[in-house]
């Protein structure tokens, strides 16, 4: 019975490590998988973001960003543009975690 206690623990700690949606913020253009513009009003966004505070917080593709400190920590590199014809995608920083969320849904497969 032990034994089948930590096997749950376990596959519950990884699926919670793997649903992470843990973003890096590249420093060049060419190292990033998704380039990000940040537009100035929330309806112009196709994904509303909310920056957590810890990893733990953050549920996978939900608009909840992680920003990890090193690259091999995070499951997607994102490079800020400076302007919105360069981006793949335009996100909008909200401040409350209810506001995350897709806007256009069809940008989605960018962050998976």
């Amino acid at each position: 019975m032990k034994n089948y206690y930590y096997l749950f623990l376990l596959s519950l700690l990884f699926s919670f490590s793997s649903n992470a949606q843990k973003v890096f913020s590249a420093d060049y253009e060419n190292q990033a998988d998704v380039k990000v513009y940040v537009v100035k009003y929330e309806n112009q966004a196709d994904l509303l973001v909310y920056k957590v505070e810890y990893e733990n917080q953050v549920s996978e593709n939900q608009g909840k960003w992680f920003f990890t400190k090193y690259v091999n920590q995070s499951k997607k590199k994102i490079y800020f543009v400076s302007y919105e014809n360069q981006a793949d995608l335009k996100i909008y920083f909200v401040k409350y975690e209810n506001q995350a969320g897709w806007k256009n849904k069809s940008k989605m497969q960018l962050l998976f």
